[in-house]
């Protein structure tokens, strides 16, 4: 029995560090390239930027402050089907691009400091903006065909879909193992097999939230086809309704203040999933017997939900990174053993983003840590 525990913790492991590997790669890698931009203080020649910029596969539309037209390459004339030799650029962007969506976009952008995507018709030609923001409110805009996009985003989704298959189908076997093994071994070795438990649990989270995190960035924001109207607080009462065992296990309890009757419209499981995360993220440093407040507030137009934990607050790194893909702060902050996928943070801040929205975070005054998401608020409750 010890040959096949060891077998079983030996598989756990080996498929533990693939996976971890294959899914930190590409934070590493915008790490590395962050700190070489950081290490290169050499100005760039504007005469060459331009040239790249010019023979770019993407058009590239750059707005003034003001938003007119600063710069304009010729993939972007082409799609735009702008005749040649016409000269656009110093002309505001309304009297060459009529289209609602971009300049609703812009608005949106300029307000929540995040880049967006669009989707738009240019006669009958399928289109895709990236509108990007920029310092002192200049824009870019990065438009390309749809067509060719389609089929590489259905081949994406294809390519993540069945990695995760291929994950599950040892994972699930896994389990099965560890289960096995947990009825069969001595007890001596029954603390090895909850560990190989534990980690394949880790791992079974890992793909499930990494398989949410790709359907949420490969949606379109402000998607409301299935969009409903909704309570904030019946969202909070709901998802911590979820989360209540763990609560009790470790006596914490909830209090909900503020507006009772918040309404908004958006995706009610994804809302409800990211009130979960920032729910279970203030259990986690929540000390024994605490109390996990949420306050909804109007700010404009705006409702802002703050989901307040009694723990030891933030540090500047957590400040910068916590929405990050696989950030996990100081160990020494979290009152509970649970271990997260370190994804959760990060699927709010997408939800928030595709609902029109954002996330924050900050130390409150009175101690501990506030996660504040803003939502847009409902036109009837107006």
């Amino acid at each position: 029995m010890s040959a096949s525990l060891g077998l079983g913790l030996l598989c756990g492991a080996a498929l533990g560090s693939a996976l971890t590997a294959v899914l930190h790669r590409r934070e590493q890698q915008a790490q590395q390239r962050s700190a070489h931009r950081l290490r290169d203080h050499q100005p760039i020649n504007t005469g060459q930027l331009l040239a790249w910029i010019d023979d770019a596969t993407q058009g590239w539309l750059v707005l003034k402050p003001d938003l007119s037209i600063a710069y304009i390459n010729g993939k972007a004339e082409r799609l735009l089907r702008i005749p040649r030799h016409t000269l656009i650029r110093g002309q505001q962007l309304e009297d060459v691009l009529k289209v609602d969506r971009i300049h609703e976009a812009i608005v949106s952008v300029r307000h929540q400091q995040r880049p967006q995507r669009i989707e738009w018709d240019m006669r009958g030609d399928p289109l895709e903006t990236v509108v990007l923001p920029g310092s002192e409110e200049w824009i870019l805009l990065l438009i390309q065909s749809r067509q060719s996009l389609e089929a590489q985003q259905q081949q994406q989704e294809r390519w993540v879909s069945d990695v995760a298959h291929e994950l599950k189908t040892p994972l699930t076997a896994l389990m099965l193992v560890s289960d096995r093994l947990e009825t069969a071994v001595q007890d001596s070795d029954l603390v090895l097999v909850q560990r190989l438990q534990k980690e394949l649990r880790r791992l079974q989270l890992l793909v499930e939230d990494l398989l949410e995190l790709s359907r949420l960035e490969n949606s379109l924001p402000i998607d409301s086809s299935a969009y409903s109207p909704l309570v904030l607080s019946e969202l909070v009462g709901s998802a911590w309704s979820s989360v209540r065992p763990l609560a009790e296990q470790r006596n914490i309890s909830l209090t909900i203040q503020g507006e009772a009757t918040a309404l908004l419209r958006g995706d009610q499981p994804k809302l409800h999933r990211a009130i979960l995360n920032l729910l279970d993220n203030a259990l986690r440093y929540s000390p024994e017997g605490g109390q996990v407040e949420v306050d909804i507030q109007p700010s404009g137009g705006w409702w802002l939900l703050a989901v307040r934990d009694h723990g030891q607050g933030l540090s500047e790194p957590d400040l910068e990174q916590m929405f990050h893909r696989f950030y996990r702060g100081d160990p020494s902050r979290a009152r509970s053993n649970r271990s997260g996928s370190g994804l959760g943070l990060a699927i709010v801040q997408q939800i928030a983003v595709n609902h029109g929205g954002r996330v924050q975070a900050r130390n409150h005054p009175e101690g501990g840590a506030s996660m504040e998401l803003l939502l847009p608020r409902y036109a009837a409750s107006r």
